[in-house]
């Protein structure tokens, strides 16, 4: 690396850390675990994965995205059990890596991957308005929703819950202006100046706002115990891994893409980025901490800052870890209320409004996946919301693929009937109501050479009808026999 290419790398490494730093501690809060850990994770991200092949210049660490899952999985296996979750899921990211299975992950559907995002955005946005307010907020997303009402009426008649609204809302408010600010104004990340600014006012004026909890980095560090081991057997923890693995790679290489669109620069080899992402999960996990992602903000951020190397984001894990190390006691200045409306403004992020629209009048198949993924998440939660929002797709493009036509000629004897297309189960119904409005004192020749896919339903149910209709026997012209 030569001295110019320090000289961007160098200043973007300071942007990438200043806007890694809240979103690290924020992540970790509204995951259930101690702040540390989330600083763990973007450390490892930064000089472990950041110093790997496979993307330049995406930036790794704690995700918004993963909020949901990390914070389930600790309410039902217990803090103790996050390391082995990662772990596994680490491993299996660099086995599928290995296998060089990381491009079939962008066969997954846009629709359900922004779906998945939305109810995510969603259910953080209910989540963390409670503790905006230093309410403890309710298991399922439906509950955090339908409650709200209730806790904002109960903040009224409190004076302490009003000032940490208002610390929040504020942080929120500076998030959702800076972009709109001169660009020189932009320099300093939007998510610093909130945080700072909130902590500054409330150390002056002493406001009764809960600050964050923070014991020390190393001390936060716990490595899963073999007891834990063991409920790697267990059903449910097998799909948290899987759920994990699956969504955290899903979301890298959707952000590779993003950010390979943003630069000139080499391109992202999908097999080694999933293979840095496994290995690093894998760390994380073995250090009890948060799982990882690559994060379009962070990457965003480095790009836009003129980064031209990892090393960048290698030099970015290096201040979050000298900071965490040397100043821990600033963390603690850090109210609760603002971190939470960090997550807020993030949770809305996620949701992609601009796209709705759009896609519904160009795609309203790909905005029904998505809608319907995105309440499914809320409703039950991240695994099943996906798994719906997966199989909702393949209906539709299993609908949409099957188009079948059917030329009739009933100037000939018998009555010539040629399928044109796609011939499945599902438009078996639309075929059997056109076939049975023929004549039926005639004879029918079923022409199917037309068909680029006949499956097997179709063509038992097509041969039993005419069989039926011609009594004396089936008279079809078999597929590639036919002019």
């Amino acid at each position: 690396m030569n001295a110019q290419t320090l000289r961007r790398d160098l200043p973007a490494s300071l942007v990438v850390f200043l806007v890694a730093l809240p979103l690290c501690v924020g992540v970790a809060v509204a995951s259930g675990v101690p702040a540390e850990l989330g600083l763990i994770t973007g450390i490892v991200g930064g000089i472990i994965v950041g110093s790997m092949p496979g993307s330049s210049l995406q930036v790794s660490g704690p995700a918004a995205g993963l909020t949901v899952l990390v914070f389930e999985a600790v309410r039902e296996y217990g803090a103790s059990a996050l390391g082995v979750l990662v772990l596994a899921a680490g491993l299996l990211q660099l086995l599928l890596g290995v296998l060089r299975l990381g491009r079939w992950f962008r066969a997954i559907s846009i629709a359900v991957v922004e779906g998945m995002l939305a109810g995510i955005g969603l259910t953080i946005i209910a989540g963390q308005l409670y503790t905006m307010a230093g309410e403890t907020a309710p298991g399922s997303g439906l509950e955090k929703i339908f409650g709200l009402p209730e806790m904002f009426f109960d903040s009224m008649g409190s004076g302490t819950a009003l000032t940490a609204l208002a610390v929040g809302a504020g942080t929120i408010v500076v998030l959702a202006v800076w972009p709109r600010l001169p660009k020189r104004v932009r320099q300093v990340p939007g998510a610093l100046v909130a945080v700072g600014a909130a902590t500054l006012v409330t150390v002056l004026f002493d406001l009764p706002v809960k600050a964050l909890d923070v014991q020390g980095l190393f001390g936060a560090i716990h490595p899963p115990q073999l007891d834990d081991l063991s409920g790697l057997a267990e059903v449910g923890v097998i799909g948290t891994v899987l759920a994990f693995a699956l969504i955290a790679s899903a979301e890298t290489l959707f952000s590779a893409a993003a950010v390979d669109r943003m630069h000139d620069g080499p391109r992202t080899d999908y097999d080694r980025e999933l293979v840095a992402q496994g290995v690093g999960n894998a760390v994380c996990g073995a250090l009890g901490a948060l799982p990882m992602t690559a994060v379009i903000v962070r990457s965003s951020a480095n790009v836009q800052a003129g980064a031209r190397t990892k090393a960048s984001r290698v030099l970015h894990g290096v201040w979050l870890l000298l900071f965490a190390a040397l100043f821990p006691s600033v963390l603690g200045l850090i109210p609760l209320a603002t971190l939470a409306g960090v997550l807020v403004h993030a949770g809305w992020k996620l949701i992609p409004l601009a796209r709705l629209r759009p896609l519904w009048r160009e795609h309203r198949g790909e905005a029904v996946v998505l809608a319907v993924t995105a309440v499914s998440v809320v409703v039950l939660n991240l695994f099943e919301g996906v798994l719906i929002g997966l199989l909702l797709a393949v209906v539709k493009t299993a609908w949409e693929t099957s188009h079948i036509h059917l030329e009739t000629d009933e100037s000939t004897d018998p009555i010539k009937v040629r399928l044109i297309g796609n011939a499945t189960f599902l438009r078996l119904p639309k075929m059997l109501d056109t076939l049975e409005a023929l004549p039926r004192d005639r004879p029918i020749e079923l022409d199917l050479s037309g068909l680029r896919h006949l499956d097997h339903a179709c063509r038992t149910a097509l041969l039993d009808w005419a069989d039926d209709h011609n009594h004396a026997g089936p008279v079809p012209v078999p597929l590639g026999q036919a002019g």
